[in-house]
């Protein structure tokens, strides 16, 4: 079984993925892909898949979108977590949930070129599987997440994203929960919802807006050409997402993948969606939110020793680029 191990120095959880065992050999790099390889995701493959969680079926029997347990999960449902020592080390089982999300049957087509409708059900599975999860109190987050693109961690080529349910809270959002705190506790505001007020007066930043959301390249962005899509409306948690709001989602988030292809060609892609921990109830310090990071560059010594980020790109630039590159209608 996997396992937590926790660093004692900073306090990160690491996943000792034994199931996915590798020898030196292993991470050589692979052959390039065939266009004619097997593909598990497609329609008349579903019998090499585990077994379906959930199905959005069609008027023909077949299907428009699917969920299924990871075949190479990183961690195991099954079990407990009896954490224990080891010396002065901590380590635990490595529990937790890993799903997929097949996004279409269609392998060809990118999210961004989905109808809205599809990519408005593929948020409502999202949302879905999220509140089923949250029901097992052994897990104290849902990282939902989509990797498109081999250099961007994608080990298919079919569309789909990925969900992983954990027993500790990602050192990355803890931060920003520990932040946005600290924030509400100086001024008795979301620092989120702060960020919001001054990016939509000044501008400069903004890339897209609806009724709903908003994009933006954030001040001090990591990489080049990161955006995050806020709810313009205080929300703590992605379980308070409605209908209306998941449609909303889906148009602007099809109209912001649609910008980066026309100014990056196709650029292999991450996005995560960050939310608040499943046990704890609506707050008025954090603020849900998903971001999007094109694979443009790559992270080096420098960022690996110090912490540091190197982006060549200014949001502002980025930002421009984006809303001047033409789609074929707003959404």
């Amino acid at each position: 079984m996997p396992e937590f191990r926790q660093d004692p120095v900073t306090s990160r959880w690491v996943i000792i993925a034994s199931e996915r065992g590798r020898r030196p050999t292993d991470f050589e790099t692979p052959p390039p892909r065939s266009e004619n390889a097997f593909c598990p995701l497609c329609p008349g493959n579903e019998h090499t898949t585990p077994p379906e969680i959930l199905r959005v079926k069609t008027d023909d029997g077949g299907w428009d979108l699917r969920v299924i347990p990871n075949k190479f999960p990183v961690l195991g449902v099954e079990g407990d977590l009896d954490r224990m020592g080891d010396g002065m080390y901590d380590r635990m089982n490595g529990l937790g949930a890993h799903e997929v999300i097949i996004e279409s049957p269609e392998h060809n087509t990118p999210l961004g070129y989905l109808s809205v409708e599809r990519i408005s059900r593929l948020i409502q599975a999202y949302h879905e599987r999220y509140v089923d999860l949250k029901r097992d109190f052994r897990f104290r987050y849902v990282l939902i997440f989509k990797n498109q693109g081999e250099a961007a961690g994608a080990s298919l080529e079919h569309p789909h994203s990925q969900l992983i349910a954990l027993p500790v809270v990602p050192k990355r959002v803890h931060e920003e929960l520990v932040g946005a705190r600290r924030h509400f506790e100086y001024k008795e505001r979301c620092i989120f919802c702060d960020i919001l007020r001054q990016e939509m007066k000044e501008g400069t930043r903004v890339v897209l807006e609806n009724e709903e959301f908003v994009v933006v390249s954030p001040y001090a962005a990591r990489f080049p050409f990161e955006t995050w899509i806020l709810p313009k409306k205080h929300q703590s948690s992605f379980e308070t997402l409605d209908a209306a709001q998941s449609h909303a989602l889906a148009r602007i988030l099809k109209n912001l993948l649609q910008r980066l292809d026309r100014v990056l060609g196709n650029p292999p892609f991450n996005y995560m969606l960050h939310t608040t921990p499943l046990q704890e109830g609506p707050n008025e310090y954090y603020h849900w939110h998903m971001e999007v990071i094109p694979k443009l560059t790559k992270v080096a010594g420098f960022e690996w020793g110090s912490g540091f980020y190197i982006n060549p790109t200014p949001p502002e630039e980025a930002t421009r680029f984006l809303r001047e590159a033409r789609v074929d209608r707003e959404f």
